[in-house]
């Protein structure tokens, strides 16, 4: 049984590598696309078919033979099912979850870009403008807040294997968000690479990325290199340089015309959805930190009943009761603190416990 978090993803990537020595990363990540069947329009558009592309002939074999069952038309396919399970997302170190996806897509242009020693066109459509400007236009009628997302919970994140939404999904979910920005990171990084330097294997790229170690003397901000829980900051300062509205509204125009469905864009309120939706966007997932939800750390129900405060408050005291010897450097180490917090909130004094996350 493959568990659906990124270790075995990068496990089942090195494992194909290794019955395949000399094997580029982008013709390995342009089998994967061909193997989870991702050749829509938009994508042939940017980056070829994948089934008329020379280097990915002959892989497939080795891709199904070496994870067994398909692993990775599993593991990539996106759906969301009528019962709210989401697949095609796995569980990063960091403790978010991570579409595959649109992470897979913007390696494969940056890649692209470096061996064709051009720029990386279609990272942004491919990544998160295509999603977003179709998920705020199919959620229109909804408030803004609600047109991107949402997150979820595994049944277990020592051996996550099902990840189930917290309300109904959208096209644009947090884990489509996540594998998104950090298709941008990556795919921007190795376009960007130096004409000597040759991109790593796909399996290094990805472990370099989300398989990270923070010591004490060495916290998450003094760290210059590309690492997953620096996704918000890095996403920033790669797409605040953009015109956002004009990415998305020109991505959109894109997938109208390739789809033949040009007549949406005479629709004179869409521009205004857009601004709003990437308001939220900003919002939500550059300027807030990453919130991980109770059930990932595995909080116990608050106790007690919540009694509503009347506001404005005059006065609000915040007093922390327990401080870790060490600070947590990894988000099970810092899942066991908070578990721990809770339990002397809980347990030892007996108080209510207000639901934080």
């Amino acid at each position: 049984v493959h568990l659906r978090n990124m270790e075995s993803f990068i496990k089942s990537v090195q494992q194909v590598e290794d019955s395949n020595p000399g094997l580029s990363p982008l013709a390995l990540v342009r089998a994967l696309r061909r193997t989870a069947g991702h050749d829509d329009l938009m994508t042939i558009h940017f980056l070829g078919a994948s089934y008329n592309l020379s280097d990915t002939e002959g892989l497939e074999g080795s891709i199904l033979n070496a994870t067994s069952f398909s692993f990775f038309d599993k593991a990539i396919h996106h759906i969301v099912t009528d019962q709210g399970e989401e697949r095609g997302v796995v569980l990063a170190p960091d403790g978010t979850t991570v579409a595959l996806a649109p992470l897979l897509l913007g390696i494969e242009s940056g890649l692209k870009a470096k061996m064709e020693g051009t720029q990386a066109l279609g990272l942004f459509p491919l990544t998160l403008g295509r999603t977003m400007g179709l998920s705020f236009l199919s959620h229109q009628d909804i408030p803004p807040s609600l047109r991107l997302g949402p997150n979820g919970c595994w049944d277990n994140v020592e051996q996550p294997k099902v990840f189930r939404l917290s309300r109904p999904a959208t096209l644009a979910t947090d884990a489509i968000i996540n594998g998104g920005m950090d298709g941008v990171i990556l795919g921007m990084h190795l376009s960007s690479l130096p004409a000597s330097q040759q991109p790593q294997a796909l399996s290094e790229i990805l472990g370099g990325y989300y398989n990270f170690t923070l010591t004490e003397k060495q916290g998450i901000d003094v760290v210059t290199r590309h690492i997953s829980p620096r996704r918000r900051e890095l996403s920033r300062s790669l797409l605040e340089p953009l015109d956002l509205h004009n990415a998305v509204m020109t991505t959109l125009a894109l997938v109208w015309k390739l789809e033949n469905t040009e007549w949406i864009s005479y629709d004179t309120g869409l521009g205004k959805v857009v601004q709003d939706g990437l308001q939220t966007f900003r919002h939500k997932y550059l300027d807030c930190p990453q919130i991980i939800p109770r059930c990932q750390w595995g909080a116990k129900a608050y106790r007690d009943t919540p009694i509503p405060l009347s506001l404005p408050l005059q006065f609000l005291y915040v007093h922390h009761t327990y401080e870790p010897s060490s600070p947590c450097l990894s988000f099970s180490s810092c899942s066991r603190d908070m578990r721990s917090m809770q339990r002397f909130h809980q347990e030892d004094r007996g108080w209510t416990d207000i639901g934080y996350r």
